[in-house]
């Protein structure tokens, strides 16, 4: 590794990663669940917000999420107001952005999961006398566990990989919003390969780890 200045952005990178996925899948699961139900004739128009991060420019989402986060912005404004601090420039501010960066990454496997599982299960469930919480739990969650795992592997993986909307929203602040991707850069632009070399092979391994997982267990376990 790089020594000790190079765990400071590793370990706050892998915060980054697994707080945006813990809170996306608290957030996302009700999402995908009536995303993957309604009949609303607008679902498209949903389904192409969600996805709108994977076709998006990194700079374009970023740009937009500095101006609405900022100080001057709607929710920026407001969270001055309340709490004296932007979000902006800092952890707060890169967990949002990561957020709705690594959307679809999320909203989307959690809702073929639950299309897979269909809504009959829930009926049947509620025949015998559970209301619809108790049979989304026992019963919906897990079925569709693959898409949980997927969800959460996808989640990590790419929340780790961000760089232009992590960038734009919480600059490049030792200790507190420089990621291990932009020190891979800062060390690539002084010309230090051996430094950016060793932070890259670390997300390489991680990130092939991740997948290697997540498609062992996916081929592994039959569908129930």
């Amino acid at each position: 590794m790089t020594g000790i200045s190079g765990l400071g952005p590793l370990l706050l990178t892998l915060k980054l990663a697994f707080v945006t996925t813990a809170a996306l899948l608290l957030t996302c699961t009700p999402l995908a669940w009536w995303l993957a139900n309604t009949r609303n004739r607008f679902k498209p128009l949903f389904e192409s917000v969600v996805a709108l991060p994977l076709v998006l420019p990194p700079t374009v989402l970023g740009f937009y999420l500095l101006i609405f986060l900022g100080p001057q912005g709607w929710l920026g404004s407001f969270w001055v107001e309340v709490t004296g601090e932007a979000i902006t420039f800092s952890f707060l501010g890169l967990v949002i952005a990561s957020m709705v960066y690594s959307l679809p990454f999320v909203v989307q496997p959690l809702q073929s999961a639950f299309e897979a599982v269909g809504r009959d299960v829930v009926e049947a469930a509620s025949t015998l006398g559970a209301r619809p919480m108790d049979s989304f739990f026992t019963v919906v969650v897990p079925l569709a566990k693959r898409g949980f795992l997927t969800a959460s592997v996808m989640g990590v993986a790419h929340t780790l990989g961000e760089f232009g909307v992590v960038l734009m929203v919480g600059g490049n602040i030792p200790g507190e919003t420089r990621v291990i991707s932009i020190a891979i850069y800062d060390h690539v632009e002084m010309m230090e390969y051996s430094k950016a070399h060793a932070m890259s092979l670390v997300l390489l391994v991680f990130s092939f780890l991740s997948m290697l997982l997540l498609y062992y267990v996916n081929h592994r376990r039959p569908a129930q």
